[in-house]
This record gives structure tokens, sequence and C-alpha cells, in this order.
């Protein structure tokens, strides 16, 4: 009799790191989301030639514009009232947006964040 496999779970084509990269480059992929100002410490590090390291600082760079470009415009908002309505919704997609890449980073995949993932800044080849 065929056994059947299970179908695959939502995300899950996303590209694996090597494990050894990724265990070795865990930490910094982590930290970079917590503190996205530091995306560029694994580009200045032995990690730089990790994609691992590279495809996550360039995550976090990407995510590090769009949350201070999204607070800074909802501040400016605040001047005419939408701003205090924008507010918590920009701080909501911040913190869902970091969270999606803490678990992308502890899961070594490569996965990239919504709508904000696509954009390439730093070369990851």
């Amino acid at each position: 009799m065929h056994e059947v496999a299970p179908p695959p779970r939502a995300g899950s084509n996303a590209p694996l790191a090597g494990p050894a990269d990724a265990e070795a480059n865990k930490a910094m992929a982590i930290i970079g989301y917590i503190f996205p100002f530091l995306f560029f410490i694994p580009l200045v590090t032995d990690a730089k030639t990790s994609p691992f390291a590279r495809f996550h600082a360039n995550q976090q760079l990407v995510y590090f514009i769009f949350s201070y470009s999204a607070a800074f415009v909802s501040a400016i908002l605040m001047i005419v009232l939408i701003g205090y309505c924008l507010f918590p919704l920009v701080a909501l997609a911040n913190l869902a947006l970091m969270i999606l890449g803490i678990v992308n980073a502890a899961n070594n995949r490569m996965t990239p964040l919504p709508v904000i993932g696509g954009i390439r800044i730093i070369n990851t080849n």
C-alpha cells in the first residue's frame, strides 16, 4: 500500500540554509530583528560570506527602513489627526514583521518577510 505524504505546511517551500551555516549565524540573525539598526553586524564579521546571514541582514535592513519610515510618516500625520489612528497600525505591523523574522531565523528558513521582503538592497549571493 502506498503511503501518502502529509501536505506541506504554509511557507514551508522557502529555502533552508545549510545546517552548519544557519546554526553558526542564527543568533546574529535573531538579534538583528530585535534591534534592526544592527543589521550590518553580519556584514562586517566572519558571517559576511554566509548566505543565511546575508539574507537576514538584507531583510533586517528593509525592515529597519520600513519601520522607521512608517513611524515618521504617521508621526507627521498626527498634525492632521489621522496619524493617531495610523500609528497603532504601524506599530502592530512592525511587531508582526519582527516576530515573523525571528521565527524564520530561528527555524533556519530564508523566507522573505510579507510585503517588504522582496526588496533587495544587500546582494545576498
